[in-house]
């Protein structure tokens, strides 16, 4: 009777989870390896940055002597490795799978911090990471199948269905209220006017990199899809897409502090990409409700552990001190800024 039991208990856990398909596992693969080589290239980037500094004018205040520094290139090559791996991964696994997965190069970036740099990272920071991981697993182990697809004319279909038609032309007439009327007058006050352009059109740049890396996998395979006119219109979408996505993403990083914009654009960009990628690969409708629940939580556990690590990226683990309260103004009235340098002397760096 017992043996009955764990049986049947054995036969619905293999119903209910039946594995991850061999290019989910490449994707997954090709996923990790992106975070990995991007959080390092942001290390090897700032060693470069410091070397070229110590000998040079610095980067921070317009010198361009990193560009002569060997180190710096070998981050920036290691940063073009994992992005090349990450197109990749949309290749061979759903976006719900690949997106959440980009918070774990900040978890290789603050560990190699930590560890080359001699950088402080704070108790909360290590639980963000932990919960970031956690999160990760959960995705990991309840992400859908991908789609099976044998022509790039076959996602074209799926992106001329009337439901992600109606989400694409929303993103665009959305993105160009931004644009024309809101950006200008509030753009450099309000930090979600500009993030949000950069995530709208991200989640369109996302499918069409999807559509071109399996364009890709299957022209390797053996079956030509170069020829076909929507390989080349999924083509100038990624490029239209691109140039206006990091055109306000650094609009909105030279007008506010990175340590805000990266979370609130990590949020909002993996957000809009998974909807985008349910809309229109339907990456839901072979799961159940409770593998969807799981991965809505495990992607909750990743923003949780992603605000954790920002939100405590600049404390140190002791005991508090106290901060001295300063007259309103008083920097005003003596002349002197922050750092003991004059106001006026300030303001003629600044312009």
């Amino acid at each position: 009777m017992a043996s009955e039991v764990v049986g049947s208990t054995s036969q619905s856990w293999k119903d209910v989870y039946k594995g991850m398909s061999s290019d989910n596992i490449k994707g997954l693969v090709l996923a990790l390896s992106s975070s990995i080589f991007i959080g390092a290239s942001f290390i090897v980037k700032k060693k470069g940055l410091k070397k070229a500094g110590a000998s040079g004018v610095r980067a921070g205040v317009g010198g361009y002597s990193y560009l002569f520094e060997p180190l710096w290139w070998v981050g920036m090559i290691t940063m073009i490795v994992g992005e090349v791996a990450n197109f990749a991964a949309y290749a061979f696994a759903p976006a719900i799978l690949v997106t959440p997965l980009g918070a774990l190069s900040i978890i290789i970036s603050a560990v190699l911090a930590r560890i080359i740099l001699r950088e402080k990272l704070h108790t909360f920071g290590i639980l963000g990471c932990a919960l970031c991981v956690v999160g990760s697993i959960t995705i990991v182990l309840h992400a859908p199948q991908e789609r099976e697809i044998e022509s790039v004319t076959e996602v074209w279909d799926l992106a001329t269905e009337p439901a992600f038609l109606f989400y694409a032309a929303l993103v665009v007439t959305t993105s160009l209220v931004l644009i024309f009327h809101y950006l200008p007058q509030y753009g450099q006050t309000h930090i979600m006017f500009y993030i949000g352009v950069c995530s709208l059109v991200g989640s369109l740049s996302v499918m069409s990199v999807k559509a071109i890396g399996i364009a890709l996998k299957l022209t390797l395979s053996g079956m030509n899809q170069l020829i076909y006119p929507q390989t080349w219109a999924f083509t100038m979408i990624v490029i239209v897409c691109i140039l206006t996505q990091m055109n306000y993403l650094n609009k909105a990083l030279d007008t506010f502090n990175t340590a805000v914009v990266s979370p609130i654009y990590y949020v909002m960009f993996t957000s809009l990409t998974i909807l985008a990628s349910v809309i229109m690969f339907k990456d839901w409708d072979r799961q159940n409700p409770t593998q969807i629940v799981t991965e809505m939580c495990g992607f909750v556990t990743i923003l949780s552990g992603t605000f954790l690590l920002h939100k405590t990226k600049d404390m140190v683990d002791g005991p508090p001190t106290l901060p001295v309260r300063l007259p309103k103004h008083a920097d005003d009235e003596d002349g002197f800024g922050q750092e003991g340098i004059p106001l006026k002397r300030q303001e003629s760096l600044r312009s």
